[in-house]
């Protein structure tokens, strides 16, 4: 058995706990988190808990720290699992980088590459031969479509329709001004 440290309390610690105990493979789970009062320590704890926690990941919805982090988890020598629901199906011929989550009701299709620090949320379908670069989080009921490639960093609305055009199209307008 291995014991598990969660880098953020929050929403996505919250979730990534709950993929991690069912898969029934952690003794310990615990986090760390700036704020979190029941937290083991802070982020800023993380070299010297290494003696006690093997392995780690990051539940911090910022793309780029969380990417940071990973990295920062690997040259202090934890291992970085990719958190799998066991109600998520994943092809063994899908090829899936560290530091990921996969929530329930997950589909990862065929040939598939889902690189470091992506999060999918509930209900994704990742069809045949799709790619989705590192760092983004696939929304809930969200589909990638096949042969589809989601570029780096890129976060879907819920239950959208992806392709390649389409996520390009969402990246070129997301900066625009919102109506409020």
């Amino acid at each position: 058995m291995k014991n598990l440290l969660i880098i953020g309390a929050g929403q996505y610690g919250m979730v990534a706990k709950e993929i991690a105990e069912s898969m029934k493979c952690f003794e310990k789970i615990d986090f760390v988190d700036d704020v979190y009062p029941s937290a083991v320590g802070k982020i800023c704890d993380i070299n010297k808990l290494i003696h006690e926690y093997d392995s780690a990941v990051v539940a911090i919805g910022n793309t780029e720290l969380r990417l940071n982090l990973i990295k920062g988890l690997c040259e202090i020598g934890y291992e970085v699992p990719t958190l799998i629901h066991e109600k998520a199906y994943v092809s063994p011929l899908a090829k899936i980088g560290i530091g990921c989550f996969i929530e329930p009701m997950v589909v990862v299709h065929t040939a598939v590459s889902v690189e470091t620090g992506c999060i999918l949320s509930a209900g994704v379908i990742l069809n045949h031969n799709s790619v989705v670069h590192e760092g983004c989080h696939i929304n809930c009921g969200s589909v990638v479509k096949a042969r589809a490639e989601i570029k780096a960093g890129t976060q879907t609305g819920y239950n959208e329709v992806c392709d390649t055009e389409k996520v390009e199209h969402m990246k070129q307008h997301e900066k625009l001004p919102v109506a409020v």
